[in-house]
């Protein structure tokens, strides 16, 4: 089976080839299943706001995904009778480029008489361990991102089991606001771990949110207040680099030791729901930080199982993942009709309860 995955969901427009099995059926190993792959990554665009402004975003999908297909297509060397099917992002995201996605995705399917294939972005990052390392399911998903903090479990394609949330802010925008408040640009998540490293920890005392807590939510908003705090605290005028680096450091030690603690109550009920066991599979853009994968390491092995993280390129947003999502729907039988509907929201647990503190619900 070989698709074209398309991903418009934030601020890269990406598209891939990816191809579970060879002309003579052999199936691929993990590393060869991506034919042809391009990210186009917009951060020039938005770096002097500072952030992602939506309206900019769209227009830059609108302007550059042809393209983009196109160069994904030449690099995989195939045309596009040779595909069996077309998936692109239907959400959850930033809707402008979403549509953009999904309508450029459909164009190509009607056009050339494939199916199409709507894949939710989250599932594209929950899926993308079996894309790089065969892993079975079912498996405990740490997905860490820009807009997204959650625990699941993965136990099938399209069956997943929410066990934690973000009661306020996703990690990756905690990230993106402490480096913004520290005035050490865009993107945030890089900076900040750079910095980090340079910095001592010790030197200020930032609080450990939902650390102890019963149940495995996250809260990251008193964080970011504690980081403008210390800030606050210095007399006007710029910070000297040790005195950023040492906030970042901080942050850095607040924020793996929160990890550390709900991951950690999100193993135990994992393996009561599967004794068996199952790898500790971590996705998404922050997954790239290599302080954070380190500590997740620990934290499995101290519960007697395997860290997996997919390479780094396939952390942030890729249209690997969702062509792969797509090759693992189509197996199960799924489509969807041309009629499918952009989602600005998209949840891969629909029946999960909701998430309530201190008078907050996600």
């Amino acid at each position: 089976m070989i698709v074209l995955g398309i991903e418009t969901s934030c601020d890269e427009t990406a598209a891939a080839v990816v191809s579970d099995c060879d002309a003579e059926g052999r199936v691929r190993l993990p590393g060869e299943r991506i034919l042809g792959q391009v990210v186009l990554s917009q951060i020039e665009e938005h770096r002097a706001f500072g952030g992602v402004v939506p309206e900019v975003a769209a227009r830059a999908h609108l302007e550059h995904t042809d393209r983009i297909v196109g160069e994904a297509m030449a690099r995989a060397g195939i045309g596009y009778a040779d595909l069996d099917a077309v998936a692109a992002t239907g959400g959850p995201g930033l809707i402008g480029g979403v549509i953009v996605g999904v309508m450029t995705g459909k164009a190509i399917a009607l056009a050339h008489d494939l199916p199409f294939v709507a894949v939710n972005h989250l599932e594209g990052h929950a899926l993308s361990a079996r894309l790089s390392n065969d892993v079975p399911f079912p498996y405990l998903l740490l997905l860490v991102s820009g807009g997204h903090c959650q625990l699941l479990v993965v136990e099938d394609v399209g069956r997943y089991r929410r066990l934690g949330t973000t009661i306020d802010d996703a990690l990756g925008e905690a990230f993106d606001k402490t480096a913004k408040m520290l005035g050490l640009g865009y993107p945030g998540g890089p900076a900040v771990e750079q910095a980090a490293a340079m910095g001592d920890p010790t030197r200020f005392s930032l609080p450990r949110p939902m650390k102890g807590r019963e149940g495995c939510h996250f809260s990251f908003s008193g964080l970011k207040t504690a980081v403008r705090q210390a800030i606050e605290s210095f007399p006007p005028g710029p910070l000297t680099q040790q005195d950023a680096a040492d906030i970042c450091a901080a942050f850095h030690d607040a924020v793996t030791d929160v990890l550390d603690d709900r991951v950690s109550r999100a193993l135990q009920i994992f393996r009561d729901l599967y004794p068996e066991g199952g790898p500790l599979v971590v996705a998404g853009g922050v997954a790239a930080n290599k302080a954070i994968r380190a500590r997740l390491e620990s934290v499995a092995a101290r519960a007697g199982t395997t860290l997996i993280a997919p390479p780094i390129e396939l952390c942030t947003d890729n249209g690997a993942m969702i062509a792969w999502a797509g090759i693992e729907r189509r197996r199960a039988g799924q489509c969807d009709g041309l009629d499918f509907a952009p989602r600005p929201r998209w949840p891969l647990d629909p029946d999960a309860p909701k998430a309530s503190f201190a008078g907050v619900k996600a």
